[in-house]
């Protein structure tokens, strides 16, 4: 085992995540959420149900708000979601989150807090470089 993998083993998900997380409604305007993603920042953004607690059920990224102005697509932030929504709890170790990372083929995932299951943040693939860099 390297230093490296020793290290994503023993550092757990809230020690690098980004705390809190930016949400908007699936009806919501691509162009609006790339201008909220731009504004803030962030790579990512929750898709959240507003009919279930705003309980996120997937991710818009950067990469899908591309893909759609490259297709010129006039799109809603549900109809832009390239992916199923992936989780991980706040105290699972960075080895495994990262495992999760590479096996959904996800570039940012959603944090939830162990003990009741809410979002807490979002840990995003560069959180986990500069935790491996480090």
């Amino acid at each position: 085992m390297t230093v490296h993998e020793d290290r994503l083993s023993t550092m757990r998900v809230h020690e690098v995540m980004h705390t809190g997380i930016l949400t908007t409604d699936s009806d919501t305007p691509l162009r609006i959420v790339a201008r909220l993603m731009a504004s803030q920042q962030v790579h990512a953004v929750a898709v959240v149900d507003p009919e279930h607690a705003r309980r996120p059920w997937a991710v818009v990224t950067a990469l899908d708000v591309v893909k759609a102005a490259a297709e010129d697509a006039d799109l809603t932030a549900a109809e832009a979601v390239s992916k199923e929504l992936v989780t991980v709890p706040d105290t699972e170790s960075l080895g495994w989150a990262a495992q999760l990372m590479t096996e959904s083929g996800s570039s940012h995932i959603v944090v939830v807090d162990a003990v009741t299951g809410h979002p807490s943040g979002i840990l995003s693939s560069l959180d986990i470089a500069a935790a491996y860099g480090a």
